[in-house]
């Protein structure tokens, strides 16, 4: 488990590598809050890990990470979406055609979650499948139709920056395009409600979307 650099044709993404126990059942992307890459989510990369996958949290913010909201939220407004978009799309490809993983999901926690919806919407991207964790902003119609990839959904039912219409729409376009989808409004949760670090921790609801988390790459990823 190392903080490293990975290389795909010449594209070299910083980021924390959390490699399993035998050979690699899948792959995953583990993409950071507005935070940064924390420890938490180096933790979250882990436990993939030693359910099988290898994982990779790129570090989006390149070595930056954000103590208080007003610094997150100017490293979220700095962020070069197309150069975080790339090597995304470079982790999951390295994953694919140097370490020899078939298969790559990507989950990602609020900017993250946002981040990975991107990558499924992506045409350029291998993703296989995508977890999307309280990611706001959410897309048009027009761009989640674009989606071909099975997407898992957890969402906070009290979380005021992401209304429950939004989670609605999100699970009727892809109902609507046939992608396959699970899509949860957790009752008494909010933003952020998995990350055990934060007062907005809701234990209930992080035991349950990880639960899915696992049962959903294991359909999806696994081999």
């Amino acid at each position: 488990m190392i903080n490293t650099t990975v290389d795909h044709n010449g594209m070299k993404v910083m980021g924390y590598l959390a490699e399993p126990a035998g050979k690699a059942r899948g792959g995953i992307i583990v993409i950071q809050e507005w935070w940064g890459l924390t420890d938490d989510i180096r933790v979250i990369a882990d436990r993939y890990a030693a359910e099988g996958y290898l994982a990779f949290a790129p570090d989006l913010y390149h070595g930056q990470v954000a103590s208080e909201p007003d610094e997150a939220r100017k490293f979220v407004m700095a962020l070069e979406r197309d150069l975080a978009a790339r090597e995304i799309d470079a982790g999951i490809a390295w994953m694919k055609d140097v370490r020899g993983v078939a298969k790559v999901g990507c989950v990602g926690y609020c900017m993250g979650g946002g981040l990975t919806l991107a990558t499924a919407m992506r045409p350029t991207s291998k993703v296989d499948a995508g977890h999307v964790y309280y990611g706001g902003g959410m897309p048009a119609d027009e761009q989640l139709a674009a989606i071909k990839v099975p997407i898992l959904g957890s969402y906070g039912a009290t979380d005021a920056g992401i209304p429950k219409e939004q989670v609605d729409r999100l699970r009727d376009a892809l109902t609507k395009a046939g992608v396959p989808n699970d899509i949860t409004l957790y009752e008494g949760a909010g933003h952020s409600f998995f990350n055990d670090t934060k007062p907005s921790f809701h234990p209930a609801s992080a035991a349950d979307s990880w639960t899915k988390s696992l049962a959903w790459f294991g359909k999806y990823v696994a081999s």
